[in-house]
């Protein structure tokens, strides 16, 4: 396709040429492939000559309205003007960025939503340069996305045919690593380093500042760094980046690849949604799904896909609200974090999320959230909050196959985990498994556990002084989800008492009931559970004391309808205690544990071993009724039934 106008002083970038620099003549693959023999050398940037701002001098074009100028070779210019209407394209197969003195900057997602980006209208001057490259295509949920990134690595190392190499500012490139450069991009779905067909890279004492909307955080196009694909290995060492727009994301690893960052910041901030964007979700998803309770428009690290590992260790990880570290649709896979801080700096998100069959560590963590420490999502996810001990830290070293060597284990500090939420501390919307230990001390304003209609199993050993406490004073919470299950649904509160079902048994435990056991803990609150059909809750005490209701209750929120508008209401319930009806409280106390009863509790099965038993606050005295019948609770008993427990 022929231009509509002339290109008037146009110069080709200097270390290419038109035969061998985009489509029209010999892929440019292969140059680099020869560039880079054996990986030995560093990657040569393009070897631009300094601006000369003369137009005569250096290069100037201007697209008019209605007119469609193709470039088909990476060009230098001094200035390029577009008008409203005009369009600067590249051919089929190709990608076109703008940088402007080294800032990737004026591309554009145009319309809504579209799958590739434009150059948007304007004047742009300064050291232009305007790369043709070969096009990355990632896809999800049947959308494919056309992707740019100022660093393709693949499997042999740095492919400059698929980069926009002036984005890329000082420090040095190789095939092997990426040392003191630093990327900016002002314009919007714009990848940084881009590591994918079992590629194996490391990004040293690098800086990352990208300011614009990105489009799909599940292929990480918009994403600061993405590694993909089984067999890919990345390494973040000393790495900053500061990110401000709507899915503009910090890291995304994905489908197999594994990857470290560690002493790094990574903070990803929210931005400014599409005028015209209505909600959707799979491919289109650019905000948190209100449903969860939170609002956002930005996760700020991401793990996506099967057998896919990303280990965090000395680093800092913020979002401004949605959420900081993420998971979301894996299968087989690891998230671990250790020594690390992990915080939403406003008033609302989650500080992690653990979505799909993924093993989730926090070891030795600081953890400051705003709605959820941690959202527990399907397909029975598992998360550990710890202690990142020698021990712990050296297997997963080894079990992750992460490289570490002698002296980073032996300098790594040993660190229990706190976790201070301003909301909730573990929502479990799906499925899964918690399991506390070490030093751990997890402190929320709210409900510490918030099980919504799925099976939790929860274990804490307080042996080595594991903690865990509400400043609402409910320790657990089972209730109906309030999840209106789509985006322009409402929830509505139930009506009416809940119907005894006669086949379900309130007195078993069984494989969809929540369970938690507490092994050397001092707790003081209470434990609801407010399930209208058929859910148990299972508590076992080990050589611990708890204080507080244990107790079948019926849960209401402060509204009797919950749509969009009034997400912040999600979750957020008062109990009224009440007799069993399909949701037994089985209470069992081993170990010497004390029960303190502090309010009225209805349960169905209360286990005594012989060194434990039911005790009330000092002046007050605890009675109980079997089936009605007044009885004392002894220890080495077990009662079962309709048990109620009395304080007076």
């Amino acid at each position: 396709m022929k231009p509509t106008k002339p290109m008037q002083h146009m110069q080709p970038v200097q270390g290419t040429d038109a035969a061998t620099a985009g489509p029209s003549g010999v892929p440019m693959r292969a140059r680099v492939r020869a560039l880079l023999a054996a990986g030995a050398a560093a990657l040569a940037l393009p070897a631009l000559p300094a601006p000369a701002h003369a137009a005569a001098e250096s290069g100037t074009l201007t697209v008019g309205a209605g007119e469609t100028y193709v470039l088909d070779a990476t060009t230098r210019l001094s200035a390029l003007t577009i008008a409203e209407g005009g369009t600067l394209a590249v051919p089929d197969g190709y990608t076109l960025t703008l940088t402007v003195d080294g800032v990737e900057t004026g591309s554009a997602i145009t319309p809504t939503l579209a799958t590739s980006t434009t150059l948007a209208p304007g004047t742009y001057e300064g050291d232009l340069v305007l790369t043709v490259a070969e096009l990355t295509t990632a896809a999800f949920a049947d959308v494919t996305f056309s992707l740019r990134q100022a660093l393709y690595v693949g499997a042999a190392g740095a492919v400059a045919a698929r980069s926009a190499l002036p984005a890329v500012t000082g420090g040095q490139v190789t095939d092997s690593a990426a040392d003191g450069v630093r990327i900016v991009s002002t314009g919007e779905a714009f990848d940084g380093v881009y590591v994918a067909e079992g590629g194996t890279y490391t990004v040293r004492d690098s800086g990352f500042a990208f300011t614009g909307n990105g489009r799909c955080d599940f292929v990480g196009d918009g994403a600061a760094v993405v590694g993909t694909g089984q067999g890919t290995r990345l390494v973040l060492d000393g790495v900053t980046i500061e990110n401000v727009g709507v899915v503009r994301t910090g890291v995304v690893a994905a489908d197999g690849c594994a990857l470290l960052v560690k002493n790094s910041l990574i903070r990803c901030l929210n931005g400014v949604l599409p005028a015209d964007y209505v909600p959707a979700g799979g491919a289109n998803m650019l905000v948190v799904p209100w449903r969860l309770g939170i609002s956002g428009n930005v996760r700020t690290v991401n793990l996506l896909g099967t057998n896919t590992t990303a280990t965090y260790l000395s680093s800092t990880v913020e979002s401004g609200t949605w959420g900081a570290f993420s998971t979301d649709s894996t299968s087989n896979s690891r998230a671990t974090a250790i020594n690390c801080r992990i915080a939403n700096l406003g008033d609302e998100g989650y500080a992690t999320f653990a979505d799909g069959a993924i093993d989730e560590r926090l070891l030795g963590c600081e953890i400051d959230a705003g709605t959820y420490a941690t959202i527990i999502g399907a397909s029975n996810g598992t998360v550990t909050y710890g202690d990142s001990t020698a021990e712990a830290v050296a297997a997963l070293n080894s079990e992750l196959a992460l490289g570490l060597s002698d002296a980073e284990l032996a300098a790594l500090p040993v660190r229990g985990s706190r976790i201070d939420s301003r909301g909730f501390g573990v929502l479990w919307h799906g499925a899964g498994t918690l399991d506390i230990s070490g030093a751990t001390a997890l402190s929320t304003a709210d409900t510490t556990f918030l099980v919504k209609a799925v099976r939790a199993t929860i274990t804490v050993d307080g042996s080595a002084g594991a903690t865990v406490s509400a400043g609402n004073g409910v320790l657990l919470q089972v209730m109906e989800t309030d999840n209106p299950g789509s985006l322009n649904g409402v929830y509505t509160e139930p009506v009416g008492d809940p119907v005894r079902d006669a086949s379900f048994d309130v007195t078993a435990v069984h494989s969809a009931d929540t369970t938690a056991s507490f092994a050397a803990t001092d707790l003081r609150g209470d434990f609801y559970n407010a399930r209208r059909s058929g859910q148990n809750l299972a508590l076992v005490f080990d050589g611990s004391t708890v204080a507080g209701v244990l107790s079948a209750s019926v849960s209401r929120h402060a509204v009797d309808s919950i749509g969009s508008a009034e997400y912040a209401e999600l979750g957020h319930v008062t109990n009224t205690v009440g007799p069993v009806v399909n949701n037994g409280v089985q209470v069992t106390l081993t170990g010497g544990s004390v029960w303190t009863v502090t309010g009225t509790s209805y349960v169905s099965v209360l286990t005594l071993d012989a060194d434990s038993s039911v005790t009330a606050p000092d002046g007050s005295t605890v009675t109980m009724t079997v089936d009605g019948t007044p009885t004392a609770p002894e220890p080495g008993q077990t009662y079962s039934g309709a048990i109620t427990l009395s304080v007076a």
